[in-house]
């Protein structure tokens, strides 16, 4: 079956789940191979912002005529996060929790009770005032493309003398603008009053902020200075929220400081909270097999056990706020538009939907787990809220992910179909309904104009985005959050889908519908930690070895050039790249610099692109887009989205797009396409894991490349090496919660 490579590749290890049988030939894909590989990701979250391609922007700075859907979305995000921090603010009466604390942990209780008392000062956060709430009208899809208008920048000469402070520190200049736009008017007086408040620019390390300060502070500077021990405190919070947790616990916090050199690291902490930098939080914790708590009296003599975090406010308001939207949806009673018995007559005809459908006719929270065949029944559910007269609409995180299910709701496709492009008419991505973009608009309450929403994709779910979707969902409407839990979790902070499912505060409906063919096995296996030998007759799964990355980055592009559209009939298009990371010989850098070079050559013209060239599109932090370049002119950078057109100003190039024939997996999840090749070069050995192997092999509907560098890396991660685990507060939030209601 197998024929012999021109070149010599090194075999994997017979004997093993995923070993190939020999050297597999990339130009013949389907001539033999073992349909079972893996692969792992060291930097798979990292944002589509950095690290850019290209030299500059896309065409000369025009003015935009309308609001782009980044900026209507931050607009929308930042007066949910007002009325959030306002609700908060209205609670008169402290949290009684942290009476029995001593030592170090109740020196921090104190400070954080100053600061509440008004005693210290407060970081005002959310410091602009609140638009006056207006119903978001219909909206209105207009055929001409949305440009991106470009937001006020910081002043020249604001720019000008951060540039000249920086000079003076040492620093690249080409920092000035973005320090500006972070520290605002004066940043360059409070850079030289606190030269650390450098590591507030995203980027910027510990030991290159220490050397600016050296520089400019002279015999002044020191490691135990107090405006250093609070700096280096919110950055390792950010760096923290970044790696996924909403806080961090005390003892990691303090060695953390520790390690980077701060010589009183708990004095570091109850400054930085002090200065209302960060809040701390004491959880009560009862011990596994403990027995039921007595009297009050017995209570008050034993010591509970408590969790001390520390955390930035924006995601501790994120967590409550969500916990208490939640706590909403499960204790208000669903909108009633039908009786029992015609809900019940919905569900009968619905096959495997019926549990589904049962679920949600009697709670206003309901989550639903299953892999891409189970898209059927949230499709399912929704035409049978539709036939009882709910307003009923589905979300989803990406356009693609909107255009695949929007054709399967219709009945004009299956799960694994593709995607047909443009909006489509109840069903909206994430994005676009918090944004007012997309989806029914909003009452006169501010509230979403509907009566059911079902969420897919939900474990990409994080925090914030949650807490202003809850805050959004009016009283009695029900929400379905519905997902594969083995995928990778959100790239921003929180595990929201997989704290729920832990917390099981309401229905939890497992589909039973399994993916087909030989890829749904494979992909079914590895969620349950088993990499296995899968029966691909259709060429469905590819094994192509190789050496190292370089020949990594050969293969990979005769698979998507020349071998799939080929072998398997799937044009270069239609074939996506995934790899462990941007950066490395074999990350999306080196392979989009690759497959360019071979797909589309060109100068460069506009800011490193060309029409035709194919591009991820970032138009809010932690979010992709995939795209295609139409043209560049005086407007800026066109690009078509998912069917959309989309004008990126010259000056939001750099920073929102980069070449997209390779992602990451966290930039892919969400959506599929119909042939994947997975790249692992030999540095990703000791980064792989379980959920980065099963959300980047599933990304493929028909075919699936494996370039297999990483050996016996591969079945070990998918057999030991679960997800890493994120540290947040909603699983003690929502337990609260219970306890308030029982």
């Amino acid at each position: 079956m197998s024929t012999e490579p021109p070149e010599t590749t090194e075999d994997t290890e017979p004997g093993t789940p995923g070993a190939s049988t020999r050297g597999e030939v990339p130009e013949a894909v389907g001539e033999g191979a073992s349909p079972a590989v893996g692969d792992g990701d060291g930097s798979a979250g990292a944002p589509a912002s950095e690290g850019q391609e290209g030299d500059g922007g896309a065409a000369t700075e025009s003015s935009a005529a309308q609001p782009s859907e980044a900026d209507a979305e931050l607009a929308a995000q930042r007066v949910e996060r007002e009325r959030i921090a306002r609700r908060k603010a209205e609670r008169q009466e402290p949290v009684e929790s942290g009476a029995k604390l001593s030592g170090k942990a109740a020196d921090l209780l104190a400070a954080v009770r100053a600061v509440e008392s008004g005693a210290k000062p407060v970081a005002a956060v959310f410091s602009e005032p609140e638009p006056p709430r207006r119903p978001t009208p219909e909206p209105v899809h207009r055929p001409q493309p949305a440009a991106a208008e470009a937001p006020t920048g910081p002043a020249p000469e604001t720019i000008e003398s951060v540039r000249r402070t920086l000079a003076d520190g040492g620093a690249p200049e080409a920092l000035a603008p973005q320090v500006a736009a972070t520290l605002g008017e004066g940043a360059a007086d409070r850079l030289r009053a606190d030269p650390w408040q450098l590591l507030r620019v995203g980027g910027v390390r510990t030991e290159q902020a220490d050397g600016f300060a050296r520089a400019l502070l002279g015999a002044e500077c020191g490691p135990d200075d107090e405006r250093r021990g609070r700096a280096v405190t919110v950055w390792l919070l950010e760096q923290a929220a970044a790696a996924g947790h909403t806080a961090l616990e005390m003892p990691a916090l303090t060695a953390a400081l520790t390690q980077r050199g701060v010589p009183d690291a708990d004095a570091a902490v109850q400054n930085t909270l002090a200065e209302g930098e960060a809040l701390v939080f004491q959880d009560a914790l009862d011990e596994p097999g403990a027995p039921a708590r007595g009297d009050d009296e017995a209570e008050e003599d034993e010591e509970r056990p408590v969790r001390v975090l520390v955390g930035l406010e924006r995601y501790a308001l994120a967590e409550e706020s969500l916990a208490d939207g939640l706590a909403r949806l499960i204790n208000s009673a669903p909108k009633q538009d039908g009786s029992a018995e015609e809900w019940e007559r919905a569900a009968a005809a619905a096959g495997s939907a019926a549990e589904l459908i049962r679920a949600a006719a009697a709670h206003g929270l309901v989550l639903h787990t299953g892999g891409q065949a189970s898209l059927a029944e949230p499709a399912a559910l929704l035409h049978a809220a539709r036939a009882l007269g709910l307003r009923a609409w589905a979300a989803t995180q990406s356009p693609l992910a909107r255009g695949r299910f929007a054709a399967l709701l219709s009945g004009s496709g299956r799960p694994g179909d593709p995607a047909p492009t443009g909006s489509a008419p109840g069903v909206a991505t994430m994005a676009g309904l918090l944004s007012g973009t997309e989806g029914p608009g909003r009452d006169t309450d501010g509230a979403f104009a509907l009566d059911l929403l079902v969420l897919l994709d939900a474990p990409q779910l994080d925090v914030e985005t949650a807490a202003l979707l809850t805050e959004s969902l009016p009283d009695g409407a029900r929400l379905v959050l519905a997902g594969d839990p083995a995928v990778l979790w959100s790239a921003g902070p929180g595990r929201v889908f997989a704290d729920l499912l832990a917390a099981r505060i309401c229905p939890q409906i497992a589909s039973r519908r399994p993916d087909p063919g030989p890829l749904g096995e494979l992909v079914s296996g590895i969620g349950i930690g088993e990499l296995n030998q899968v029966e691909a007759p259709g060429k469905e799964v590819v094994i192509v070895p190789v050496r190292d990355a370089g020949e990594a980055v050969h293969r990979t592009v005769q698979l998507v050039a020349d071998s799939v559209p080929r072998a398997i009939g799937i044009p270069a298009e239609e074939t996506q790249v995934i790899t462990p990371g941007h950066g490395g010989a074999a990350g999306t850098r080196a392979l989009n610099a690759a497959l360019k070079e071979r797909l589309n050559p060109g100068p460069g013209r506009f800011g490193g692109f060309d029409p035709g060239d194919r591009v991820a599109y970032s138009p809010a932090p932690g979010r992709t887009v995939p795209g295609q370049v139409v043209k560049a002119d005086a407007e800026g950078l066109h690009l078509s989205c998912a069917g959309e057109a989309v004008v990126v100003p010259k000056e939001r190039v750099e920073q929102s797009v980069r070449h997209g024939w390779a992602l990451t997996a966290h930039q892919a999840a969400g959506a599929r396409w119909a042939a994947v090749v997975v790249v692992l070069p030999g540095d990703a050995a000791q980064t792989l894991n379980r959920p980065w192997i099963y959300t980047a092999f599933g990304r493929a509907d028909r075919h699936l490349s494996v370039v297999h560098g990483v050996e016996q890396a591969l079945p070990r991660a998918v057999a030991e090496v679960t997800a890493k685990p994120r540290t947040t507060r909603l699983p003690v939030l929502l337990g609260t919660q219970q306890q308030t209601q029982n």
